[in-house]
């Protein structure tokens, strides 16, 4: 694997184009086998182990994605707007939800009923390929967050985070994180209090500068560098 694709960053990488390839048919057969729904912060999208039914895309939002153990989750990825996921369970051997989705902030989902999500697959090889796409890029996403979290020290695993909030959600060097520090903790793979600590030694630094939520890089090339390193 290509360096550059060690990339910690959890936000999905696949922004939703792959609906531009259905016909005005397909488009309607999907949207009329769909519902949207509203669900608050903290609600569970879906749970882990249950039986698969739908494929869903984030409307307007943002979810975790994360796997669950008795003692603590480990968050995979986060979804925001026009991100489809679930698409683990195309395959007709895979029956059951492999991780757990649940919202940071209030978040509209669409819920695509599953066989028919399969039709169109079947019916269209473009809308398939960037399907196949999609899948491809989560893979790559997946195999370099797990290089971040064994191989990368802590300021580089945060470094890495708050790179991903600036360069895949807000597309800015200053915006309003709308987690809490031990959420943003959480997707580090570190503790709330280390995270707190380093924060302020970023701070203290130069490189950010930080009032409650809001989130403003001040040096992007230094930040870049300790993600490098790690």
């Amino acid at each position: 694997m290509d360096s550059s694709q060690l990339t910690g960053c959890t936000i999905s990488l696949s922004q939703c184009s792959c609906f531009n390839k259905l016909n005005a048919d397909e488009i309607k057969l999907l949207n009329d086998n769909s519902v949207i729904v509203r669900y608050k912060k903290g609600e569970v999208i879906c749970k882990q182990g249950s039986l698969v039914s739908q494929i869903l895309y984030m409307v307007k939002g943002l979810a975790k994605v994360y796997i669950e153990s008795d003692e603590r989750s480990l968050i995979l990825k986060m979804i925001p707007d026009e991100n489809l996921f679930g698409l683990d369970s195309i395959s007709e051997t895979n029956n059951k939800v492999p991780y757990s989705v649940s919202a940071y902030i209030d978040s509209d989902v669409k819920q695509i009923d599953l066989a028919t999500f399969r039709t169109v697959l079947s019916q269209n090889a473009e809308f398939a390929m960037e399907i196949i796409n999609i899948l491809n890029s989560n893979n790559l996403q997946i195999s370099g967050r797990f290089f971040c979290l064994t191989h990368k020290q802590s300021y580089g695993r945060l470094a890495d985070t708050l790179l991903c909030f600036a360069n895949r959600i807000f597309y800015s060097d200053n915006f309003d994180i709308p987690i809490s520090r031990q959420d943003l903790a959480d997707i580090s793979g570190l503790s709330a209090e280390t995270v707190v600590r380093m924060l302020k030694k970023f701070t203290q630094e130069g490189l950010l500068s930080i009032n409650g939520k809001n989130f403003k890089i001040l040096d992007l090339k230094k930040l870049e560098q300790i993600s490098d390193k790690g």
